[in-house]
């Protein structure tokens, strides 16, 4: 195979794999996924599209560079009927293979990767696997933990969804042209959440506004979308929804602190949810966060502490459905 044949093109992000042995490791990344076929995006001159054609699955490539489709037809006859000459940002994902499930893999023309995975996002009960190699920084993005440096918008919206494993790192100089920077393989596998528990266009609009400004306290970063909202400036106080005990229902054991009254229901929570000193609760206690009062939100923190979990409690917080606004 000859690997000049095809001049990258920095307009596409193009920088060819040259390492055939990295090449058959990424390939076999969508092994953890058998049984789906395969869609591979920018599959360039097919240096890891050789290693997953001999997979007992069905596979299909999606290339916009015109020139790297010839070289394929040419070089890969057999691909013939696989090869789909588009843009996978703008193809319709449910028609690859007739709305079945298949796995996503490639190495990714860097200059749209964060796109690819809004995409796959977008189609993640279509896509229950994607796999592939990317910048290093955006792989570390992806796999983030709350509290890291790189945990980010991108770590938030796909770890809703996804489970989210960085491979190996790969250097520079196995690509023609080598990029400036490390490169990374990950692996994402869809998780059992298919309800995250609130609005999700709102808690897309949480995050993103809560991380422009990711050195600022929530209350600062959240002020914009406070008005957006037409909620007051500060927090509303949490609804019965999100965490009031039912009618009917008892309340959780007290802390030591204090001892609800025989037959007394518990008061309303302080924005800081510690029960007032009025209704037989003394000042300071804290229900336990199950069955009782839930702690609203701590908006003097910033967005890198918040869990996935966080997140889904401050966007039902600032819900105007829920908050009756």
């Amino acid at each position: 195979m000859n690997h000049k044949s095809v001049q990258p093109k920095k307009s596409l992000g193009q920088h060819f794999l040259t390492d055939l042995s990295i090449a058959r490791r990424i390939a076999d990344t969508v092994d953890a996924f058998p049984d789906l076929p395969v869609l591979e995006v920018g599959p360039g001159m097919g240096v890891m599209t050789q290693f997953l054609m001999p997979k007992p699955r069905q596979l299909k490539v999606v290339e916009i560079d015109i020139e790297s489709v010839s070289y394929l037809r040419r070089n890969f006859p057999e691909l013939e009927d696989s090869i789909i000459e588009d843009d996978f940002l703008k193809m319709h994902l449910d028609r690859v293979f007739d709305g079945q499930p298949f796995v996503l893999t490639g190495n990714y023309p860097y200059n749209i990767s964060s796109q690819i995975f809004f995409r796959v996002l977008d189609h993640r009960d279509l896509i229950p696997g994607c796999t592939g190699m990317i910048q290093k920084e955006v792989a570390e993005r992806l796999a983030a933990s709350p509290g890291s440096k790189a945990y980010g918008i991108l770590s938030v919206l796909i770890q809703a969804w996804y489970k989210v494993d960085y491979l190996f790192t790969v250097e520079p100089n196995v690509f023609n042209p080598p990029p400036k920077v490390r490169s990374a393989v990950i692996r994402m596998t869809r998780n059992d959440i298919h309800d995250l528990g609130c609005d999700e266009r709102l808690f897309k609009r949480v995050v993103k506004t809560a991380f422009g400004q990711r050195r600022k306290m929530l209350r600062v970063s959240l002020k914009p979308l406070f008005a957006e909202l037409g909620l007051p400036a500060s927090l509303p106080a949490p609804p019965a929804s999100a965490g009031v005990l039912p009618a009917g229902s008892q309340p959780p054991a007290p802390t030591s602190a204090g001892v609800l009254p025989a037959g007394s229901q518990p008061p309303a929570p302080t924005s800081a949810g510690v029960l007032p000193p009025t209704g037989g609760v003394r000042e300071g206690p804290v229900l336990p966060p199950t069955g009782g009062v839930r702690e609203g939100p701590d908006l003097t923190r910033r967005p890198e502490q918040l869990s996935i979990a966080d997140f889904v409690a401050l966007t039902n917080a600032l819900d105007p459905a829920r908050c009756g606004a």
